[in-house]
């Protein structure tokens, strides 16, 4: 049985990941920096304070890290996740953002680099992407970056999804929108797979 972790695993998209992989089969424990997860085996213990001991034996390694505030702390989170995670044979899974989307076929434009990107959430899209820029530049350990859409919906419902690249994607309705419970499933149904090492994925509901 594949034993998994889920760091932030108390945060709005770290608890249904968490339900997904134990829906699964997965074995998995739950990281929170208070409280107790209902639904796995918890671990309390702060990120910044993890050791290379706290995360050995695992093979996947979900990070759920959330913040909107302190934004420093999404590079500070992920160097302190690399510095701890070198050399281990776990596989990192980030839970991105979408602003950093390539709009064209080259990468030169990011989503967040368009005139009409709503400015209150210019800062964690550029906190986000430092984590995926950061991430590009590792080779000590395994991981996988994954975006959602550009609307990431906590209200709604499950849906069908469709798996994408690098680059911004609309559905048929002309929308780049997935709900957290679709994103959950998507992340769980393709996360582990070997193809997707060293790069990012994303998803949109169809």
């Amino acid at each position: 049985m594949k034993k998994v972790a889920v760091l932030a695993a108390n945060g709005k998209s770290g608890s249904l990941i968490t339900k997904e992989a134990l829906k699964r089969g997965y074995d998995v424990s739950a990281f929170v920096r208070s409280g107790v997860n209902a639904d796995a085996k918890t671990v309390v213990k702060d990120i910044f304070e993890l050791e290379s001991a706290d995360l050995y034996g695992f093979d996947y390694i979900i990070d759920a890290f959330a913040q909107w505030q302190d934004l420093d702390l999404h590079l500070k989170h992920i160097q302190h996740l690399a510095k701890i995670l070198k050399d281990s044979k776990a596989k990192l899974i980030v839970v991105g953002g979408a602003g950093s989307l390539y709009m064209d076929k080259e990468h030169k434009v990011r989503l967040m680099d368009s005139a009409d990107f709503p400015k209150e959430y210019l800062g964690v899209a550029r906190a986000t992407a430092e984590v995926l820029d950061f991430l590009r530049e590792q080779r000590d350990f395994k991981w996988l970056y994954i975006s959602p859409a550009a609307i990431f919906d906590y209200e709604g419902e499950l849906g069908e999804y469709e798996l994408i690249g690098e680059e911004f994607k609309t559905n048929s309705k002309g929308e780049s929108r997935i709900s957290y419970k679709t994103y959950s499933k998507a992340l769980i149904d393709n996360a582990f797979k070997d193809e997707f090492v060293f790069k990012r994925i994303s998803f949109i509901q169809k």
